[in-house]
């Protein structure tokens, strides 16, 4: 028996490298949606069997893809494919009705085991799967995104298990800036008017830049209950949680980023940027940079906590080759 397939995702590259790590004889059609409200619409005017659903989605996410399929009774198997690996993400989509949850990249080992138990089984023999994979544009913004979108949710999943909460997740952004509009990109990821930052180096690979974590001055307090500290927190404490803080945000996640795209990446020692000091201040200290860089922006938002952590990581401009050349090689 074959089936009828579709796979959400906001990436590109995601569905292509999930289109092609499905079983020969899985799929006689293999059908694509960008986010949940396509998918949504597509599944109202075709027969679907399986559905590969990503969460972190514009439009509609993941999340509400399966209240509404719940919600309207729709009879449809769903394994959750996710950068999002907290145990509080797979408890969600499980209650909501996914059969199975995958983390990104999907190992098509792992793939197949999964489908088994579900008892979707490849039928030797059947013809080649329709499907326009093979015709999938994937641009290198794009490869940035998902490859940061994955190296994201590992931070986002020490994190969680940490503070024993859950952290809601953005699609990530990624834009080549001038020196010029740091303080706007700063601006962008975080609204707050007192902030302390540290700033860490990396380099490894021909790649090199800085990782700065943005932290709103007003949530040290209640950062610091989460990690059991007395409040109100001393000077000492708040720089305690601040670097802590740093230390898992931005290793964790350049360390995603170095597996997947099989480099290793030397950490600098982190530095205070400024405790309590405005964007302008922090602007100050880095605009002696003089070209242009490749600038991710993520925001980890800590849900029922009046929390949120932004991290900029910026790439040199002399990066951009090797880092190309690397994400490439994931494209094909």
């Amino acid at each position: 028996m074959t089936y009828s397939v579709l796979i959400c995702d906001d990436s590109a590259l995601a569905r292509k490298q999930m289109a092609k790590s499905l079983p020969d004889g899985l799929a006689r059609e293999v059908n694509f949606a960008t986010n949940g409200q396509e998918a949504v619409d597509f599944i109202a005017a075709n027969p679907v069997d399986l559905m590969f659903l990503d969460l972190t989605m514009p439009e509609l996410d993941g999340y509400q893809v399966l209240e509404h399929l719940k919600a309207q009774g729709v009879d449809l198997d769903v394994i959750v494919v996710s950068g999002d690996i907290q145990p509080e993400a797979h408890n969600r989509v499980m209650s909501l009705g996914a059969r199975a949850f995958i983390k990104k990249p999907a190992a098509p080992a792992l793939l197949e085991s999964t489908l088994s138990g579900l008892g979707f089984e490849a039928s030797a023999g059947a013809p080649a799967a329709t499907s326009d994979y093979a015709n999938i544009t994937v641009d290198l913004q794009d490869s940035y995104r998902e490859v940061v979108n994955v190296a994201m949710g590992q931070a986002a999943d020490k994190l969680a298990r940490l503070l024993n909460v859950f952290i809601k997740l953005p699609v990530p952004r990624v834009s080549f800036i001038e020196p010029s509009e740091i303080q706007m990109a700063l601006e962008a990821v975080s609204e707050q008017q007192s902030l302390s930052a540290v700033c860490q180096g990396f380099i490894g690979s021909g790649i090199s830049g800085e990782a700065m974590l943005l932290f709103a001055d007003s949530d040290f307090s209640n950062v610091g209950q989460l990690m059991n500290y007395q409040v109100p927190l001393s000077e000492t404490d708040s720089l305690d949680v601040l670097m802590d803080m740093a230390n898992i945000l931005i290793s964790v996640c350049l360390k995603g980023i170095a597996e997947q795209l099989d480099i290793e990446f030397s950490q600098g020692h982190p530095v205070v940027l400024g405790q309590h000091c405005s964007i302008a201040d922090l602007v100050a200290k880095i605009r002696q940079k003089s070209q242009q860089l490749l600038a991710i922006e993520i925001s980890y938002d800590l849900e029922n906590q009046p929390i949120t952590c932004d991290l900029l990581l910026l790439f040199t401009p002399q990066s951009v080759p090797a880092l190309n050349s690397r994400v490439s090689l994931i494209m094909e």
